[in-house]
């Protein structure tokens, strides 16, 4: 399963796995929905960084089953390092993250994951996003660009990520940190990939500016403070809608983080966990993510979106992500080509 040049990791199916008869399954599964209303409560890190709709699909969770969320809402560098501290450490606070793929990987190497047991929603899973034993896609972090759209006219706009090294956008580009784990790490990564060492170091030379703030960055694309944000999560910018703010989806696609959901070792409310992993995968809370314009991974959601801006971004072409076993070579190259 490949995305252009750099694809993403192919997952092991395991639908089969749990193919035992409906009416059992069914009844397994209410066990599990029972056995999490009594633990009463599920403790969920993330980097959703507020955002709205990771809000609502909380809210409906708890609605449902009363169930609270607890959450620990933090940069993915931040993630990985408490994960890390805590699992080391013995101390067991978290039921479940929401990772990127390749930071799960390499965490299951370390003995933080547990097995899941499985979840109903799985069923509903497109290609080429597919679970194994040990995580289960959730949504996708899409990354493309922003401009403001006072400042840049249509004509003007990046085509193709190759339009950004045009020596008018000198001292005019704003990037997060690509030094980092997260999506200045994921687009450094992919263009590497893609177009090699030599297009990096061309950018370079634009005098970037860095901000480590996401959601800062894309008011600031939207105040005027510059006319390009080049790592923009298309979700972040959903929030700024009716402002002169415009993603651009490169026609050459975009750098994509999946996200996965993984149940922790020791983790106080297992049953919780598969639950709100279930709740993340299920039609309504795919929807809701669609809607504000993050990447999904389950079958049917485009013809569930009425409005034209969702079904392009929903559409977006996927560029490729990093994988577990080149994120440090990255992050090194990174490193001293950044400086």
């Amino acid at each position: 399963m490949k995305f252009g040049c750099c694809g993403i990791a192919p997952f092991i199916a395991l639908a089969g796995a749990w193919a035992a008869p409906a009416a059992a399954q069914e009844q397994d599964w209410a066990k599990v929905v029972e056995a999490a209303k009594k633990e009463g409560a599920v403790t969920v890190y993330h980097a959703q960084l507020g955002a709205p709709h990771w809000k609502t699909v909380v809210k409906v969770f708890e609605s449902r089953y009363g169930v609270r969320v607890q959450e620990f809402d933090a940069r993915a560098s931040e993630l990985t390092e408490r994960i890390r501290v805590e699992q080391t450490s013995g101390r067991y606070v978290a039921d479940i993250e929401f990772h990127g793929e390749s930071s799960i990987v390499l965490q299951r190497g370390e003995g933080f994951i547990a097995e899941h047991g499985g979840v109903p929603n799985m069923a509903g899973l497109r290609a080429p996003f597919a679970a194994d034993k040990w995580q289960v896609p959730a949504w996708v972090q899409v990354v493309c660009m922003l401009v403001n759209t006072n400042m840049v006219k249509p004509a003007e706009e990046p085509r193709v990520w190759k339009d950004i090294l045009d020596p008018k956008w000198k001292g005019k580009i704003l990037t997060d940190d690509m030094r980092a784990v997260g999506s200045g790490q994921t687009v450094f990564a992919v263009l590497y990939k893609t177009y090699g060492a030599d297009f990096l170091e061309s950018l370079k030379t634009q005098n970037m500016t860095l901000g480590r703030d996401l959601q800062e960055n894309t008011r600031r694309v939207a105040r005027g403070e510059f006319p390009l944000f080049i790592n923009q999560i298309i979700a972040f910018a959903s929030p700024i809608k009716g402002l002169p703010a415009k993603v651009i989806v490169p026609e050459d696609g975009c750098p994509i983080t999946p996200i996965q959901g993984a149940v922790l070792r020791g983790a106080p409310h297992p049953n919780a966990a598969r639950l709100f992993m279930n709740h993340l995968i299920e039609m309504e809370s795919q929807v809701t993510y669609a809607k504000s314009w993050m990447g999904t991974v389950v079958q049917g959601i485009a013809d569930k979106l009425d409005d034209p801006e969702d079904k392009r971004f929903a559409q977006a072409k996927l560029m490729g992500s990093i994988q577990a076993e080149e994120r440090d070579l990255m992050l090194k190259r990174a490193t001293d080509m950044m400086k």
